[in-house]
């Protein structure tokens, strides 16, 4: 026959252990549901980045394209024009498409009038038409450096 110091211990030892896994069910239950919530906030923070980086590059497409719509929507291109300024600034097809940013066969190929430059193209050549002689050849230098 066991011990009664034996089975009281067992009893004891057994009535804790009720006791702690009642304790801890409750504990355990919190973390899940805790790092469940930490789940779902990661989720939701990576959508927002990725919701941010797209509109910041839509903002950043809209803003770049903006002023060269504005700058070229109110200007009226001539072949003829393009010629006389490039011829009045004395500057090379190559050189004159350096400051518009385009090849020289391009420039040939609008003061031919084959073809129309673009609006961002457009946008250039309007920021250029004001120069000077001297202001062109110095741009040409700050661009060939």
């Amino acid at each position: 026959m066991p011990n009664l110091s034996s089975v009281l211990k067992e009893e004891i030892s057994r009535i804790a252990r009720k006791v702690i896994r009642s304790q801890t069910a409750t504990l355990q239950k919190q973390s899940a549901q805790y790092r469940r919530d930490v789940a779902e906030l990661k989720r939701q923070v990576m959508d927002l980045q990725r919701r941010l980086s797209f509109l910041e590059t839509q903002e950043k497409k809209r803003i770049e394209k903006q002023p060269a719509e504005q700058i070229a929507d109110g200007v009226r291109y001539s072949p003829k024009w393009l010629a006389a300024h490039r011829k009045k600034l004395g500057l090379s097809a190559a050189d004159y498409g350096k400051l518009v940013g385009v090849s020289q066969l391009t420039i040939y190929n609008w003061e031919k009038g084959e073809t129309q430059p673009r609006q961002a193209q457009l946008a250039k050549w309007v920021a250029i038409r004001g120069l000077g002689k001297r202001e062109a050849l110095k741009r040409l230098e700050m661009i060939g450096s």
